[in-house]
Formats: structure tokens, C-alpha cells, sequence
């Protein structure tokens, strides 16, 4: 039926792109240049994307807590524009990721964050090897390396760009990487910019990545046959698509086994798994200096912005001299260090209190809650059942944009994740908890899932007074409900 669905959208929009041409920017005199556009890109975003459009890039008015505001748009063209209502819609968060509740407009975090604007001002407005340099960043440095367990730790103004812009001097040509098939765009472009050859292998399939890495450490360098440089294994923490989280024991007996290094991506487990909260490595209770690069962002459990990486003090030291980000990125602003610190020392327990562990142990339990009430409810979901990141398929493109509406007009916001974050065909809604969410939060969700998955809301709640057994229904009992439904339709028909 995707398949099927696909097709029919594809032939509909060649039908209506050729007796209807949309009124929209043509590329002119370019003969000789590569177009800027792909053809299939270009029919894709005018007649699949635009029709699901308003989905997606939604504004808010407030901070990405628990809930959020969220701006009022409307289309009286289809998708092609958007104009604004005035109204702002207050809806439960469901598409940020604020593990841990600290996107806060008040509290310790968004005081400390005043205070150091007074102090140190708004940003530095050069880059960190120029004039960007101050005690608040040498300050979360070494605060990062004791909450990760290691010796050193360099921090930058943005998450993406910490990939993207290290990696180059990690790795060159002559160098083999071993990239899992689901690592985020800013690995791929950073190893793209390397250099380096790139081998990938299935996703958290430890059995071919092994295979991979000896087949490509026998054959030697292209051409050549020379042995590598270097070989590295970059992986993530918990996919941001998928909800998996790396199988770290497995990769590290194997990057051990072939004298390999490792680079682990924790932007979306750092804060947000284990017991103590610090990432993959702790959910496994592995040694951190088995892993050569931990790799993280502030953005997701820390409710600010900006990356780092972590490792040996050879490593850091070297990156604070070769690394691109030092020279032309702009160092990271004062307050947004101060939420970094204060939320990080939270975490820690250093601020005498137990908030910390708190917000962890309630992220933990609404994962497992909410995870437990979409098996009993019989949807898809992928993902690991401690993975914060909960991706419900829904496979068409049709089900993302009604999924997304229908619960936007319950007052939930969520995330519709389609083609090219995802395979054409598996498209998905995102769930990202957070401990800010409570139990009632999570049940009214699970309740608007339910009336959406049986439309027909008078033999769901006939249905509902006799079955008491259940209090979310599975699978079974929806099915039993359809049947009912089938035989009342005979008897009234």
C-alpha cells in the first residue's frame, strides 16, 4: 500500500506539472553550469513535500519545554505559501528534545544565564584562537571531562560543526572509516570532507561490521594495496531516527580485536541514558577511555546550544591547534556557557541537591511508560525500550501530514519524518520524552492515539464499556472492536 500510494502521488503530480505549470523560479542562461537543482529534487518539493508542507518548520513563541506555543498558519494555495493567524495555540511538546527539562525560561539556568550577561555580555564576536578565549569556557572544559570520566575536553559554538569540522583533522586520504548506514548528516559530510575512503556498514549490525572492517583491512588501500593510515569506526549514541542505541560492548571488543580507533556520537545519549546520565557509555557501564572520541552537544539534555569532544589530552590538545573551529568559527556565547554549566552540574549533583538524579530516574520511567502503552495499542514503533526517541511508522506520506494535523488540532506537537531523513518508504512520527512530562501527559497522548487509530468514536467507546480488562487497549482488542463494528453495520444495513 506505501508502495502503491507512492505511485499514484508520483503520476498525479507528472499529470498536474504538465498541464498546470507552477508559478516558480526557473534556472536561466546557465548552459555549461551543473543545474543547481535535481529534476527529481524539484518535483519532489513541489509535489510531495508541498503537500504536507505546513507539517513541518512550525514557529514557536515560547521556550521548548513541556509545552509550547505554537504559531497559527494557514495556506490558501495548497502549500506554496503560508500566512499567520495572529492566534497562538498552546500544545503539549512532543517534538524537542528536552530530555531533561531544562529548555526552562526560569529557575537556577535561566537566572545564572541573566547574571553572566551582565557580567561577561552577550558573545565574544570573534573566534576562540583570536580574542573568544575566557575562563567560562576553560571552566565547562574541564566540568566536561570529570562528568565523561577522561582527561580533557574541547567545547564549540555549534553541534553540527563539531562533526563536520574535526573530523578533516582526524582522518585524510590513506585513512579507512567505518561509518554505520544511520549516522547523522553532520558525520557524513565531515568525513566527506576528510577525504578518507568510507566503508558502511548495516545499521548497529555489529556481525557486518566486523566483516566489513577485516575484508577492507585485507584488500589494503585501493590501488595500491598499501596497509591504512589509519582506521576508524564512527557510530552513534542513540540514532536520532531510529531510536537504537549502539551496541558500544560489541564494537569495542571488535575495535580492540583489529587495532582500530573509535568515534562515538552521543549528541542524542549524552544526559539523556544511563544510570547517572551520561550517555551510552554508562548505560553499558563501559571504561570511557576504551573510546577514542567522545563526541556530544549541549543542545538536547543540556537545553543549550554548541558540541564537544573528549578523549585523551594528546587529542584535545592537537584539535585545539589543528582543529578548523578554533580559527574561523565564533566562540560560544557567555550565557549559553552558564546553562551548560549550571544544568551539567545538576546532572553531576555538585548543586547539593538530588534534582538531578530525579529528572534522570522520571525520563527513564516515562520512556518505559510510554513505550509500554503504544505496544498495547498495536502500533509500530522502532527503537530500544530505554531510547527517549520513540519513532512511530506510519509509512505514507498521506498518514505523516494526517497524523501530524489531527494531533495538532488536539494541541500535540509532534515531528513527521519523511524522505531524505528517512527511507522513501518509512515514513514515521517522532516522539521525544522528556522528564519534564508528566504521567497525565502521556496518557492523554495515548488516549488521542487510540480515538484516531478507531475514527469511529461511538463504537470505540461501546466497545470500551464492555472490555474492562484493558486499560489501552492491544491490538487484539481493536481488532475484536472492528469485528463488532462489521456486525453491526450488517444488522442495521
Amino acid at each position: 500500500m506505501t508502495y502503491l500510494g507512492f505511485y499514484i502521488l508520483m503520476f498525479l503530480g507528472y499529470i498536474n506539472q504538465l498541464f498546470f505549470v507552477p508559478k516558480v523560479a526557473r534556472e536561466k542562461h546557465r548552459d555549461g553550469y551543473v543545474p543547481l537543482y535535481d529534476s527529481f529534487e524539484r518535483f519532489y518539493l513541489r509535489y510531495v513535500y508541498r503537500r504536507v508542507r505546513d507539517c513541518w518548520n512550525r514557529p514557536i513563541t515560547s521556550v521548548p519545554g513541556a509545552e509550547v506555543y505554537v504559531k497559527e498558519r494557514v495556506t490558501h494555495d495548497y502549500g506554496w505559501s503560508f500566512e499567520y493567524t495572529g492566534r497562538e495555540v498552546k500544545s503539549l511538546n512532543l517534538s524537542s528534545y528536552n530530555y531533561l527539562g531544562f529548555a526552562e525560561s526560569n529557575g537556577r539556568c535561566a537566572q545564572n544565564a541573566v547574571r553572566v550577561i551582565k557580567e561577561y555580555g552577550c558573545a565574544s564576536c570573534t573566534s576562540r584562537n583570536e580574542l573568544g578565549n575566557s575562563d567560562l569556557q576553560v571552566k565547562l572544559e574541564k566540568l566536561t571531562a570529570r562528568f565523561l570520566g577522561v582527561d580533557d575536553a574541547i567545547v564549540f559554538g555549534m553541534g553540527f560543526a563539531t562533526n563536520a569540522l574535526n573530523l578533516p583533522c582526524l582522518v585524510s586520504a590513506g585513512c579507512l572509516v567505518i561509518s554505520d548506514e544511520k549516522n547523522h548528516a553532520s558525520l557524513i559530510l565531515g568525513l566527506r570532507l576528510s577525504g578518507a575512503t568510507i566503508r558502511v556498514f548495516k545499521h548497529n549490525n555489529t556481525k557486518h561490521l566486523e566483516k566489513v572492517l577485516r575484508e577492507a583491512i585485507v584488500s589494503g588501500q585501493p590501488k595500491t594495496r598499501k596497509p591504512w593510515k589509519k582506521v576508524l569506526i564512527v557510530v552513534e549514541g542513540v540514532y536520532s531516527m531510529e531510536g537504537s542505541i549502539v551496541h558500544l560492548p560489541e564494537i569495542i571488543a571488535i575495535k580492540k580485536k583489529y587495532k582500530a580507533y573509535l568515534y562515538l556520537d552521543e549528541a542524542h545519549s549524552i544526559g539523556a541514558i544511563g544510570p547517572r546520565g551520561r550517555g551510552v557509555v554508562d548505560y553499558y557501564d563501559c571504561d570511557p577511555n576504551d573510546v577514542d572520541v567522545l563526541m556530544g552537544t549541549f543542545t538536547k539534555s543540556f537545553g543549550s546550544a554548541g558540541g564537544y569532544i573528549a578523549g585523551k589530552k594528546e587529542l584535545i590538545d592537537y584539535l585545539r591547534v589543528a582543529g578548523h573551529a578554533g580559527c574561523y568559527a565564533s566562540s560560544m556565547s557567555p550565557p549559553i556557557i552558564e546553562q551548560i554549566i549550571t544544568s551539567m552540574t545538576i546532572i553531576m549533583g555538585e548543586d547539593g541537591t538530588d534534582d538531578g538524579m530525579r529528572r534522570i530516574t522520571q525520563l527513564a520511567k516515562n520512556t518505559k511508560y510510554f513505550r509500554k502503552r503504544l505496544h498495547q495499542i498495536g502500533v509500530i514503533i522502532y527503537g530500544n525500550d530505554d531510547s527517549p526517541v520513540i519513532p512511530l511508522l506510519v509509512y505514507m506520506f498521506s498518514k505523516i501530514g494526517a497524523v501530524v494535523r489531527t494531533l495538532a488540532e488536539r494541541k500535540i506537537a509532534v515531528v513527521g519524518v519523511g524522505f531524505p531523513a528517512t527511507p522513501l518508504m518509512e515514513g514515521r512520527i517522532r516522539f521525544c520524552l522528556s522528564a519534564a512530562h508528566t504521567k497525565e501527559q502521556l496518557d492523554y497522548v495515548s488516549l488521542v492515539l487510540i480515538y484516531n487509530y478507531e475514527k469511529d468514536s461511538f463504537f470505540f467507546s461501546l466497545f470500551m464499556s464492555f472490555n474492562k480488562t484493558f486499560p489501552v487497549p492491544s491490538m487484539a482488542a481493536l481488532n475484536s472492536l472492528f469485528c463488532y463494528r462489521v456486525i453491526i453495520f450488517f444488522i442495521l444495513d
